[in-house]
């Protein structure tokens, strides 16, 4: 009797917290597919609520039914995360469907990943934002179908993101940067890569108002000039900044820049105006650096190096001076005698 007593123990509680420990470690997928192992095993999950506030449809085929079957559970009823990041088979009538059958199981959805789900256009993003009230993180990375009318609905939807990525929407402009910057003073992640059609006067207005960001991607946009970088300089919270193939960077922007003197992350790859001078500015104000890439400038010298060395050689980690013509000493031990921590100094291939 003691036996099948212990046993009991182990079957109703000890087994059910290993199983809510491990399931916490889990990816979603393996998460549903432990619900087929066994009835008991199912019950058990099901009863962990905090299991089942993501759902991670990443890269699946037929993505659009799946998302709808699974917000039908009532388990998902508090769902707080989906990814359908590079899903296929979802488009504006699967959002359609959502809202009228799953509305609110959405009211509480903080983050909401679409990148490359390239059927879904401004329409789709309007119905769907406007089942979203709490939404704090939206990410809509290669969406080349959504144009400013789909910031517009974001706005006017979603007043609290903190996170946004507008990465590769090539036909958004200036007016969705002004929305932006008009709607959402508290964001702190802003990314616009390849966002082609923005200009000085767009950036700017996010510059001035949305003083909290602490990161900005401005990843291969040559159109901006030092007139909009120099404004950079007033993001107090700022810890990274992609400035990849900025063409018009010039010495005296990166000198502004330099006020943010949080940045730990710093991409300056093909900055080719950039000279001794502006990496010199960053290097005695930026301590914290951990991260930067000077890939293919050929106006740096050793002479930045060593104002790097001077007030930065406990921090960074990562250092790229690959196709630096100027920098002579760049060989992996001359820059561990500079920089004792570094362990990365590649960064583009």
């Amino acid at each position: 009797m003691e036996g099948e007593e212990q046993t009991s123990i182990w079957n109703k509680e000890t087994v059910p917290k290993v199983m809510k420990l491990v399931s916490t470690r889990l990816s979603h997928s393996d998460l549903v597919s432990l619900l087929l192992v066994s009835p008991w095993l199912h019950r058990t999950l099901i009863s962990y609520p905090s299991l089942w506030l993501t759902i991670d449809l990443r890269e699946m085929n037929n993505a659009g039914d799946r998302l709808i079957a699974a917000l039908s559970m009532p388990r998902y009823q508090h769902v707080k995360q989906i990814s359908l990041e590079f899903a296929q088979d979802i488009d504006d009538d699967h959002v359609e469907v959502l809202k009228s059958k799953c509305l609110d199981s959405l009211q509480g959805l903080e983050s909401l990943n679409l990148n490359g789900c390239q059927k879904i256009s401004d329409k789709g993003i309007e119905v769907i934002t406007s089942c979203c009230p709490k939404l704090k993180v939206f990410s809509i990375y290669w969406n080349v179908r959504a144009t400013d009318i789909s910031v517009k609905h974001l706005v006017k939807n979603c007043k609290y993101i903190v996170d946004l990525n507008l990465s590769g929407c090539k036909n958004l402009s200036d007016k969705s940067l002004q929305l932006v910057a008009d709607n959402y003073r508290e964001l702190e992640s802003l990314n616009l890569t390849r966002c082609v059609k923005m200009t000085d006067s767009g950036l700017q207005q996010v510059l001035v108002n949305c003083s909290f960001l602490q990161s900005l991607n401005l990843y291969a946009l040559s159109s901006f000039t030092d007139e909009a970088y120099k404004k950079i300089s007033v993001l107090s919270h700022l810890r990274f900044l992609d400035l990849c193939g900025a063409q018009n960077l010039s010495d005296e922007g990166l000198s502004c820049i330099a006020k943010c003197k949080k940045l730990v992350s710093l991409n300056l790859t093909w900055c080719v105006r950039v000279t001794d001078v502006g990496v010199i500015a960053i290097a005695e104000s930026c301590t914290s650096l951990e991260f930067l890439s000077l890939f293919g400038i050929v106006g740096v010298t050793d002479k930045c190096l060593d104002a790097l060395s001077k007030f930065c050689s406990n921090t960074i980690t990562t250092l790229d001076v690959n196709g630096c013509i100027g920098i002579k000493s760049r060989s992996c031990d001359d820059l561990l005698q500079l920089f004792p921590l570094l362990r990365c100094f590649k960064v583009h291939s």
